[in-house]
């Protein structure tokens, strides 16, 4: 019985990201963003046939499972960007350094103004970094592993959604900054959408993506013991 609930699990969620990656090309709006249409559609269904949301992860986890490699396989798309790195080193450098800074700094501020409690408060740090390297930043600093996907999840989805317009309002036009802004903040949620705007923009957000990743991964824990 588990082996039906696992495949039966895969194949909704990859039919149904379909359906909603189809939906989208037709209406290309922004709050139909396929990830957060596939998760609300999937909630939606789960919570009208009070389906146990460990149930639908027997073929849920083997989904979760390929975030590992896939973060690996970033590797490539740094290298076959390789030429644009070498050609915008300063400002994509500077970018990530700025960006992935204040996503932490105000995440970390606005928690301890708010009192938020530490434990959620560490699992909210590393929200702009691909979820398994966030999860991995949470458990090493303290916070919620499974919470700060969550996290990690929302700023993906709120970045594909509003950051067109975001950036349009700041005036941000050029493909470096846009690219910059999407893989910093949104990590590959962004960048899926950065590709869609453009192959240049798509790029820049994917090496912004892994630089922030690694950055993070380094100045998290020292950032988080000074607000501590």
């Amino acid at each position: 019985m588990n082996i039906v609930f696992t495949i039966a699990s895969i194949v909704f969620t990859i039919v149904i990201f379909l359906l909603m990656t189809r939906l989208y090309k037709r209406i290309t709006h922004p709050l139909l963003v396929p990830i957060a249409t596939t998760t609300c559609v999937i909630l939606i269904f789960l919570l009208i046939f009070s389906i146990p949301y460990d149930t639908y992860m027997l073929g849920g986890k083997w989904i979760d499972e390929l975030l590992g490699p896939a973060v690996v396989a970033l590797a490539y798309p740094l290298y076959q960007n390789r030429k644009s790195l070498k050609e915008f080193f300063v400002p994509v450098i500077i970018g990530v350094l700025v960006g992935s800074t204040t996503g932490i700094a105000t995440g970390l501020y606005f928690s301890k103004v708010l009192a938020i409690d530490p434990e959620i408060m560490l699992s909210l740090a590393p929200k702009s970094v691909t979820t398994p390297v966030a999860m991995d930043i949470a458990s090493v600093t303290g916070g919620i592993p499974s919470l700060a996907a969550v996290y990690v999840m929302i700023a993906g989805i709120s970045g594909a959604m509003f950051g067109p317009l975001l950036l349009k309002m700041v005036k941000v036009d050029h493909f470096v900054g846009i690219g910059l802004g999407f893989g910093t903040a949104s990590h590959g949620i962004g960048t899926s959408r950065a590709l869609e705007i453009g192959t240049n923009e798509g790029a820049i957000s994917s090496i912004a993506m892994i630089l922030s990743a690694v950055y993070t991964s380094i100045m998290l824990p020292a950032l988080v013991s000074f607000y501590l």
